[in-house]
């Protein structure tokens, strides 16, 4: 396969994908035409321009070149074509049309005419030829090598394969643009029941015979057979480029954008098909909106979703279904807009709010706190919440809103026309309400318990949340610790302290590593005077293996040391203290830690279980940390531990960490602390912070009594000053 193309020859041998060969081809393509247009401009700077005796034959000879044909009995033309192998030449099969069409009308000039009717007989008649010729793809297989395609056919339908695969190959080699041997090829391959290899024929045959839409998505099919999706979808892009208008084929392709996860495609050809849709197709145009919906929200595009609804309502009014009201009031929920959620309840499920006017005294008018609203008249939404007094009468017009749900309404959407109006402070019409939502078993219902509570929680209604929250912590299904922690929110919001320490345990037991639960306990445990147990809330959460591994984790747990740390501090328990401060180090010293030979133990030498630094050898650090699988550690969890505490605050605890030792006179394990610190090239790195941990070493040093290496220190502080006598 000398002669053929590089990209064809990858391609066949399976090194690239057919996308990938047909990118290559078009680049190649344009990169010859660029070539050619500029060889062509500098050969017209040396060409004279014809005189008129020379025009004929000139065209006659043009003519010659193009019909002529070399001494092996193939034509010029697809010598052309072979020097380019798959470079199409357009525009010599431009001119040949062109050349075609000027003897059309030589020929038809050349007959009589009989007036102007039948010169206008001939122009239509040449017209229609030319788009018929245009609707019948021509063919690019010389006739030279026509015969030798029969031929190719013919031993194909006698069995003998093998032959007709070489005539395809020579084929090919002379005549690369022609689809025929590729088709036939295909059908060999086929018949041996190599479907991949004719999968790749067929498709260069396609590829050079692109019009046939029904071709790509027979490809597209046996493509999905092969369980290659991209290519699948490569092919129905094909078929769509001929066909732009068929809904089926963006239908296909959008699915399998879907399977592939290309969700803004999927949506878009989607959308295509929304456009396609004629207005009598309004079931599909309300079921296919119906679903974008849904992907969008799931997909937490929720403006594009509601963009989706809106046009369906806004064309298809007649056909908008309680689900597609529960979707829409879902969307404008999610998004905060309740007032138009409220609107698309009451103007498409029936419900209606009115508005009554009462007079009251001004006695009665200023102990009244509940909220006046303005409604619509019958089927209006209420939109405000305004009140207007008539200066007319001394008494006070008091307007009440009054609502009125039909019979079949969901309670689905009884629910969000609750949320809408807590969230618009019209809270009259909610009792009768609440009162038949509590009707309902909260084992079934107990979402519909949630988002109701979760919306009085929103707007501050804490005595109207809790019963809701307290049905649901007592049911079985709903026992969980996303409500625990929502009752314990209210309770706490309500001053119910010692209930809410409790919610927050069982928020704790449900879910170990809640962290603000975790918090939230300890806080209060602590104001409840009970230290011990604030403590025990703020115990770690993972295991050291862990916290190595999880970059969130370590995140997490160094949160929770910080409040630990605080809480142990201001208890006056200072070893605890130490122990909170030394792990928080450990975390970002890990690496600078294993080069200094430090190790962090738990031992119970002082009677009680606590922390301690120690000097090792060098066989145990590499015996039981690997030096690579460290250093990447450290890497993955430094910019996490960064995100919590900066570079000043990492410094500050380090202080913290040097002077309680001190105090507890642990000065060995001070030194251990600032020879790891010191190998920290954030801290080393450092002048001031550099210079700072040699005198805290040096101070440690001589405290400990290890006058060698106190003198270390001191050389060390005097070299750094050379212009100072020693």
């Amino acid at each position: 396969m000398s002669g053929f193309s590089p990209e064809l020859i990858d391609y066949l041998e399976g090194k690239i994908s057919f996308e990938e060969f047909e990118r290559r081809r078009e680049e190649r393509k344009s990169r010859e035409k660029d070539g050619e247009s500029a060889s062509a401009e500098e050969n017209a700077e040396d060409v004279e321009a014809p005189s008129s005796s020379r025009k004929a034959s000139g065209k006659s000879q043009s003519h010659d070149e193009t019909d002529g044909e070399t001494s092996d009995g193939v034509s010029k033309s697809v010598h052309r074509v072979f020097a380019s192998m798959l470079g199409e030449n357009e525009e010599e099969e431009e001119d040949e049309e062109e050349e075609e069409e000027e003897e059309e009308e030589e020929e038809t000039t050349e007959q009589p005419t009989a007036g102007d009717v039948f010169v206008l007989e001939m122009v239509l008649n040449r017209e229609t030829k030319k788009m018929m010729k245009e609707k019948r793809p021509r063919s690019k297989l010389p006739r030279a090598l026509r015969g030798l395609m029969g031929e190719a056919n013919i031993r194909f339908a006698r069995g003998e394969r093998e032959e007709a695969i070489v005539m395809c190959m020579e084929i090919i080699r002379q005549a690369p643009l022609a689809h025929e041997p590729f088709s036939t090829l295909a059908m060999i391959y086929e018949d041996q029941g190599d479907m991949e290899k004719s999968l790749q024929f067929e498709l260069i045959a396609a590829h050079l015979n692109p019009s046939d839409t029904e071709e790509w998505v027979r490809l597209a099919e046996m493509s999905l057979e092969q369980d290659n999706i991209k290519q699948a979808v490569f092919c129905y892009t094909k078929a769509l480029k001929y066909d732009p208008t068929n809904v089926r084929y963006l239908w296909e392709r959008s699915s399998l954008y879907e399977q592939l996860g290309e969700h803004k495609m999927a949506m878009d050809g989607y959308r295509r098909i929304l456009n396609l849709l004629s207005p009598s197709d309004g079931e599909r145009f309300m079921q296919l909106a119906r679903d974008m919906a849904k992907s969008y929200y799931e997909a937490n595009d929720v403006t594009s979703a509601i963009e989706i609804i809106e046009e369906a309502f806004t064309k298809h009014q007649s056909l908008v279904s309680m689900e597609d009201v529960n979707i829409a009031a879902e969307l404008y929920i999610s998004s905060k807009q309740y007032d138009k959620a409220l609107a698309v309840i009451t103007d498409f499920a029936g419900i209606v709010l009115e508005k009554k006017v009462s007079e009251k005294s001004p006695a009665e008018e200023k102990k009244d706190t509940g909220p006046v609203v303005e409604a619509r008249e019958s089927q209006e939404a209420v939109t405000d919440n305004q009140s207007h007094p008539v200066a007319e009468s001394s008494a006070a017009a008091v307007e009440k809103v009054s609502c009125c749900i039909p019979e079949g309404v969901p309670i689905d959407i009884t629910v969000k026309l609750m949320v809408c109006l807590v969230h618009l402070n019209i809270l009259e019409p909610l009792n009768p309400l609440l009162t038949t939502l509590v009707e309902q078993n909260p084992e079934e219902m107990g979402d519909l318990y949630l988002d109701v509570a979760e919306a009085f929680l929103d707007v501050g209604e804490y005595n109207s949340a809790l019963p809701l929250l307290s049905s649901l912590v007592c049911s079985e299904r709903y026992n969980l610790a996303v409500v625990w922690l929502r009752h314990a929110e209210c309770l706490k919001a309500l001053g119910h302290m010692e209930r809410a320490a409790e919610s927050y345990a069982k928020v704790v037991d449900l879910a170990p590593l809640h962290l603000d639960a975790r918090i939230s306990l300890s806080t209060l445990q602590q104001q409840l005077g009970r230290p011990e147990k604030a403590l025990e809330a703020l115990e770690p959460m993972y295991d050291p293996d862990t916290l190595a591994q999880d970059a969130n984790a370590a995140q997490q747990e160094l949160k929770l040391l910080l409040h630990r740390s605080t809480l142990l501090y201001s208890q006056g328990k200072m070893y605890g203290y130490i122990d909170t401060l030394l792990t928080m180090l450990a975390m970002l010293l890990k690496v600078a830690m294993s080069r200094a030979q430090v190790c962090l133990i738990s031992s119970s030498k002082s009677g009680e279980r606590h922390l301690y630094l120690i000097k090792v050898s060098r066989d145990k650090i590499s015996d039981n940390d690997d030096q690579e699988t460290a250093n990447c550690d450290a890497k993955a969890i430094f910019a996490v531990l960064t995100s919590v505490l900066t570079k000043d605050d990492w410094w500050n605890l380090l202080l913290k960490a040097i002077y309680s030792l001190c105090d507890l006179s642990r000065y060995k394990e001070a030194e251990l602390l600032v020879d790891s610190s010191l190998e920290y090239y954030s801290f080393y790195d450092d002048r001031q912070k550099r210079k700072e941990l040699e005198y805290f070493g040096l101070s440690a040093a001589i405290l400990d009594k290890n006058f060698r290496k106190a003198y270390n220190y001191i050389r060390t502080v005097c070299a750094s000053v050379p212009c100072k006598p020693r």
